[in-house]
C-alpha cells in the first residue's frame, strides 16, 4: 500500500512532464508570450472554471444522461451530392461544429467529428446523443478541412486520420495544432492569426482571431492557438468561428473587414450557466450580435444538441435563437438551424 501511495504521489508531482506538451515554438507576439498563447483583449475567463462542480465533471466524463439530454435523439442520415458547382452553396450540418459546405466544386468540412465520445482516447468524455447526419461512408471526397482548435470535440484525431487516409484533404489550422496532427501521421498547414492560405485562384483561407483557449491534457493549456476562419469565395465569403466567447468583441470587428459574408457559421450552444461558461462560448443572443456585426447575409447555428457540454437542454439553443431574432427584429430565416443531414441551399 505504501508503494502504491508513493507511486500515485510521484505521478501527481510529475504530471507536467507527461501531460504538458510543447506544440509550438516561435517569436513573442501580441497573443503569444514565448511559451503559451493568450487572448490579447485581457479577458482571461476561459478554461474549465473553478466553480465547475466536480460531480458534474464526473458525470460528463462518464457520459451519464442529464435532464433534457436523452441517451439518443433519432437522426435520419442523408447522402449529399458529390459536388455543387458555381456560385450555388449547399450546407449540411453533420452535428456539433461539423458542417459540410459545398460550392465552386469544392467540398469544405469544419471541425469534423464522427466519434461517439469527445474525450481522451475517445473513451472518457461526453457521449454523442445525435448520430452524424451523414454516415462517414456517404461523405463525398473532402478537399478542405478547417480545424479551429485542439479540444476533443473539435479536433477528433480518429476522424481526421480517416479523412486524411481516404482523401488526402488540405487541412488548415492554427499554430501548434499541426504538431498534434503530425503525431498521427496527418499533414496540415498551420498559420497565425491574420495569415492566409491560398487554396486556388480566388479562394483563400484567412486565419481569424477568436476568443477561446486550447488544451488536450490540462497541463498543455494554450500551447496551441485557437482560431476562426474566413474562406474567400467568388460567390460570397464564409466565416466559421469555431469555438469562441465574445470577449471585448474586437475579434468580430476584425473579421468583419474580410467581408461581406454570404454565410456565418456560428456556435449557439454550450453556454449555460453564463456565470461559468460566458468566457468560453457565445450564447444565441451574442451569436445574433456577431452575425450582425459581421454583416453576414445569413447565419447558421452549430455546436448544439450533439454532445452534452453544459446545462441547457439539447434542443433549447434553437428556441433561444428564435427568441433572440424576434427581439432583434430579424426574420427567422436570417439565422437558421437544421436537423443533422438536412441540406440547405444558402441564398
Amino acid at each position: 500500500m505504501a508503494g502504491l501511495l508513493i507511486g500515485i504521489a510521484l505521478l501527481w508531482l510529475g504530471r507536467p512532464l507527461y501531460l504538458d506538451r510543447i506544440y509550438y515554438e516561435g517569436p513573442v507576439s501580441n497573443h503569444f508570450d514565448g511559451e503559451r498563447f493568450f487572448n490579447p483583449d485581457g479577458d482571461d475567463r476561459t478554461g474549465i472554471p473553478r466553480k465547475f462542480p466536480v460531480s458534474k465533471m464526473v458525470d460528463m466524463a462518464l457520459g451519464r444522461p442529464a435532464p433534457g439530454w436523452p441517451a439518443n435523439i433519432p437522426v435520419n442520415p442523408t447522402r449529399p451530392p458529390a459536388r455543387v458547382d458555381g456560385n450555388a452553396m449547399r450546407v449540411t450540418w453533420i452535428g456539433h461544429a461539423t458542417v459540410l459546405v459545398q460550392t465552386q466544386g469544392l467540398n469544405i468540412l469544419t471541425d469534423p467529428i464522427w466519434s461517439d465520445v469527445a474525450g481522451p482516447w475517445n473513451l472518457v468524455g461526453p457521449r454523442r446523443v445525435r448520430a452524424p447526419g451523414v454516415r462517414f461512408g456517404d461523405l463525398p471526397k473532402i478537399d478542405l478541412i478547417l480545424v479551429s482548435h485542439n479540444h476533443y470535440d473539435h479536433m477528433d484525431l480518429p476522424t481526421l486520420e480517416r479523412l486524411w487516409q481516404r482523401d488526402r484533404s488540405l487541412i488548415v489550422t492554427s499554430l501548434g495544432n499541426d504538431t498534434i496532427l503530425k503525431g498521427k501521421g496527418v499533414r496540415s498547414v498551420a498559420a497565425d492569426w491574420g495569415q492566409a492560405v491560398r487554396i486556388r485562384r480566388g479562394i483563400r483561407v484567412i486565419i481569424e482571431p477568436v476568443h477561446h483557449w486550447g488544451s488536450r491534457w490540462g497541463q498543455d493549456r494554450n500551447r496551441a492557438l485557437w482560431s476562426g476562419f474566413t474562406v474567400t469565395l467568388p460567390g460570397g465569403n464564409i466565416f466559421f468561428s469555431g469555438d469562441t466567447g465574445f470577449g471585448d468583441g474586437s475579434w468580430v470587428r476584425g473579421a468583419a473587414r474580410h467581408g461581406p459574408f454570404r454565410l456565418a457559421i456560428l456556435p449557439i450552444g454550450s453556454y449555460h450557466p453564463r456565470e461559468i461558461f460566458g468566457g468560453n462560448h457565445i450564447d444565441p443572443q451574442q451569436a445574433v450580435q456577431v452575425m450582425r456585426t459581421l454583416g453576414a447575409g445569413t447565419g447558421f447555428g452549430v455546436h448544439w444538441g450533439t454532445f452534452r457540454l453544459t446545462d441547457e437542454a439539447a434542443d433549447h439553443p434553437p428556441v433561444e435563437l428564435a427568441e433572440a431574432l424576434r427581439t432583434a427584429g430579424l426574420d427567422a430565416g436570417r439565422f437558421r438551424t437544421t436537423e443533422p443531414g438536412v441540406g440547405w441551399m444558402v441564398p
